[in-house]
């Protein structure tokens, strides 16, 4: 966007909604944007305060027939001196 096209946007919104509250409307959009800045600020900072890897989670195998999580070697053992 070329500066002659930016001074043509200014020019129809001062038209619009008159000289008068054009402060207004600057201040506005200053107070959201610092709002928005703010507020996602927050949300990085408490992310990375709540959020922690989970490093030590045993994997299993399925079951392709039933989608059940079949036994590990201790579980087999386990079973089997239960039976003996």
């Amino acid at each position: 966007m070329g500066p002659l096209e930016i001074i043509l946007i200014v020019v129809v919104i001062a038209l619009v909604f008159g000289a008068s509250k054009l402060p207004q409307l600057g201040k506005g959009l200053g107070q959201g944007i610092k709002e928005f800045k703010r507020e996602t600020g927050k949300t990085d900072a408490e992310t990375t305060e709540v959020v922690t890897p989970i490093t030590d989670v045993s994997s299993r195998q399925i079951d392709p027939v039933t989608g059940a999580p079949m036994p590990t070697e201790r579980e087999r053992e386990t079973a089997g001196n239960r039976r003996a």
